[in-house]
């Protein structure tokens, strides 16, 4: 087994560490939305709803880590190549490899009913802010979000740095949620940005399903799924077809409640199985 960096070894779940950074900066978009005269952009109500679903999701991660662990670990067990993470090529590797794995999962949490139930969650709130970033789902772990994710171990990366490049990621897209106008010039073509996220969240018929991209929105431009924010209306937020809710249990779960409700009403197992890998 290669020799893990003790930074490594000792290092902690970033999600966890920084989500009391992530309230210091919500509060200060918020500070700052409301001195700029943008209150259209926050509303109170939302945040305080989005931060009990975000409790509660740090509270399912600690319960069902164990479940993506173990399989982690087995793949690693029988990983085809030891890549050395003492290098800056392997980071490089790695950082690649996760990208495009998440591209996949995230595409795949749009387009698959089973693993939307989760990620609906995420699409919930009804405006564009730092706020909505911490809206994640509760059950991911449990619908098997982390299997897109096994090919790295099986490639040869600890999963100790998978887990912590995924952290970063989420980090970085942390700040994408910002409801402040900004841009990064030619840094557009290569990264995902706020502006580039914006159109994601948004409801518009235009918008859905493109941008899927965590750090970089190079894949998107691959693969065909990139679109900027159309020109001629305003962007709209929240799930397509679903009425909002301030309540964290019921953001949590109710595409969950709706999924039941459609595989009870199948009449047969194929077409319950239908439903279940449909699109939303």
């Amino acid at each position: 087994m290669p020799d893990l960096p003790a930074f490594l070894i000792n290092a902690k779940p970033p999600l966890f560490g920084f989500f009391p950074i992530a309230l210091a900066f919500i509060a200060l978009e918020l500070i700052y939305m409301k001195l700029a005269h943008h209150d259209a952009d926050h509303d109170t109500s939302e945040t305080a709803a989005s931060v009990g679903v975000a409790i509660g999701d740090i509270l399912a991660r600690m319960i069902t880590g164990v479940i993506a662990a173990v399989p982690f670990y087995v793949c690693y067990r029988h990983r085809l190549l030891d890549i050395p993470l003492n290098t800056a090529w392997g980071w490089i590797a790695l950082f690649l490899g996760t990208e495009f794995f998440y591209y996949w999962f995230h595409r795949a949490s749009h387009r698959i009913r089973w693993l939307w139930a989760t990620h609906a969650v995420h699409h919930s709130a009804t405006h564009f802010n730092l706020s909505a970033a911490i809206r994640l789902g509760w059950t991911g772990t449990i619908s098997g979000a982390f299997v897109f994710f096994l090919p790295l171990a099986i490639i040869g990366f600890h999963p100790l740095a998978i887990g912590l490049m995924l952290g970063l990621g989420l980090v970085y897209q942390f700040f994408l949620h910002t409801a402040l106008p900004v841009k990064l010039g030619p840094l557009e073509w290569i990264l995902n940005t706020p502006q580039h996220h914006r159109v994601h969240h948004a409801s518009n018929e235009t918008c859905l399903d493109k941008n899927y991209g965590s750090v970089l929105i190079v894949f998107d431009r691959l693969f065909g799924t990139f679109t900027a924010a159309p020109a001629d209306e305003p962007l709209r937020f929240g799930l397509k077809g679903r009425e909002p809710s301030n309540n964290p249990i019921r953001i949590a779960l109710s595409e969950w409640s709706h999924l039941w409700c459609d595989v009870k009403r199948a009449p047969t197992l194929r077409a319950k199985a239908k439903v279940l890998i449909s699109a939303p």
